[in-house]
């Protein structure tokens, strides 16, 4: 399986999807569209990663390089191919399949319990997780949910936290990808978002939690796993 990821920052790593990917002997690829604006064919990569970024969706006018993404992305739905967003990268397949990316009443940082739907374990034939999971939140945006798509989670702060479209996209606001390298690089790149807030943690709150790390991996590999199964159904 080729995997290729849309990276919207400098300091920005692939965090456990790699550890998933090198696991499983499978290549894994980059664009940086905000450096590069020429993407791969339909026919050179079968997941797509679109990663987290500290720009909104709507702010094609300050970040040009948007609107070929954009573009590159919907020519990725409309082929059927395998796309996952996080963050940023939910944010985007909301916009594209038709939903609405706004600010949040509250910025959500750190470590917080997203729960899953009941749709989710009923409606959507999905992988596992818990009744409660804490994940990693950093983001000040949220999506509406697209027509035709299925809502998986909700959180206190922010009630979009995930969707499914189809059998192929799925989104998530929060971030299973961390690893500690992730944590500390966003706490140094982006301490002045650390401000008091409602759902907003202190450096110390959010470092040092090794346990939150492991069960993220976890239900990254889980989502990994399922894409894997899916491509592979769908190419025999």
């Amino acid at each position: 399986m080729k995997i290729h990821c849309l990276v919207h920052l400098e300091f920005e790593t692939l965090g456990n999807i790699k550890e998933w990917a090198c696991s499983k002997g499978y290549p894994i690829s980059v664009t940086m569209p905000y450096v590069n604006s020429s993407f791969p064919q339909p026919d050179e990569y079968d997941l797509l990663i679109i990663m987290g970024g500290l720009m909104s969706v709507y702010q094609e006018g300050e970040y040009t390089w948007l609107k070929k993404e954009k573009e590159f992305v919907k020519m990725a739905i409309d082929s059927g191919k395998a796309v996952y967003g996080i963050c940023f990268g939910a944010q985007m397949l909301s916009e594209i399949l038709g939903g609405k990316v706004s600010k949040n009443k509250h910025k959500e940082i750190g470590w917080h319990e997203v729960r899953p739907l009941e749709s989710f374990r009923t409606d959507v034939t999905l992988f596992q997780v818990p009744a409660k999971i804490s994940v990693f939140q950093w983001h000040g945006d949220t999506f509406s949910l697209p027509e035709g798509a299925k809502r998986l989670f909700e959180s206190e702060a922010c009630p979009e936290q995930g969707f499914i479209y189809g059998d192929n996209v799925l989104a998530v606001q929060f971030h299973p990808e961390v690893d500690g390298v992730c944590v500390g690089s966003l706490i140094t790149n982006c301490s002045s978002d650390l401000v008091e807030g409602m759902y907003i943690q202190s450096e110390n709150e959010i470092c040092g939690r090794d346990d939150l790390i492991k069960s993220s991996s976890d239900i990254m590999f889980t989502i990994l796993d399922w894409f894997e199964e899916n491509i592979r159904s769908k190419a025999n």
